[in-house]
């Protein structure tokens, strides 16, 4: 299939339900609003390839961006591919999807870490603090935790709330993860309060990291 017949089709997979849910949540109108499952269910039909994957990210259509990176190849894609593409995706839901198909599984991530921290932009930064919350989760050795937790308190609230959100994650795992930091990442949560009143489902934990650490240590037993 091309271009246009795939955008055809995802015309055709369009619910207004996802569509205005989208919206909601902060995409741009140029969707269709398919559902994920039909996403992924129509990658698997055209498998990799990487030259319509690039073709369907400039778009800047959200559905045909989210198809783009469940097709694409990262290895084919250099660091400067990459630096832009992240900094040109300001819907959250589909930015995280490209972290979590692309930038986490680049082979020279850390290259960008501390970079997009520091860039200024706030989806560069989201990611950047994504990444740092890995390390801090399953590689925290070479890292300086404290002066992290530090740049978190001095921060996070005056962060755009793309940002808030890595940065919280980053708070929550040095708490979970590293009980010498346990206490000071409690104190910090509670100092900034960001996420205090957030809203969860039924049996989910909230993102406000004093109850995010202490649920996850209990579970740890």
């Amino acid at each position: 299939m091309n271009l246009k017949e795939i955008l055809k089709q995802l015309e055709s997979l369009a619910d207004e339900k996802v569509r205005k849910q989208h919206i909601k949540n902060g995409a741009r109108e140029n969707l269709y609003g398919v559902k994920m499952g039909d996403i992924r269910t129509l990658a698997k039909k055209i498998k990799t390839n990487h030259a319509l994957a690039l073709e369907l990210w400039e778009t800047e259509n959200i559905d045909a961006r989210m198809l783009a990176i469940l097709i694409l190849n990262p290895k084919e894609l250099s660091a400067v591919e990459i630096e832009k593409m992240v900094a040109s995706e300001q819907f959250a839901w589909a930015a995280d999807w490209f972290y979590n198909y692309v930038v986490k599984e680049y082979p020279d991530k850390e290259q960008f870490r501390q970079k997009w921290m520091n860039s200024g932009d706030k989806m560069l930064a989201r990611a950047g603090w994504s990444l740092t919350s890995g390390r801090i989760a399953r590689a925290p050795e070479g890292i300086d935790i404290a002066a992290i937790l530090t740049r978190i308190e001095s921060e996070m609230a005056n962060e755009a709330p793309e940002v808030q959100w890595t940065m919280n994650t980053a708070l929550a795992q040095t708490g979970i993860n590293h009980p010498a930091y346990r206490e000071r990442a409690l104190a910090i949560g509670e100092k900034l309060g960001i996420y205090r009143d957030y809203p969860v489902s039924k049996g989910c934990t909230s993102p406000f990291a004093p109850i995010w650490i202490n649920e996850m240590v209990r579970r740890q037993g």
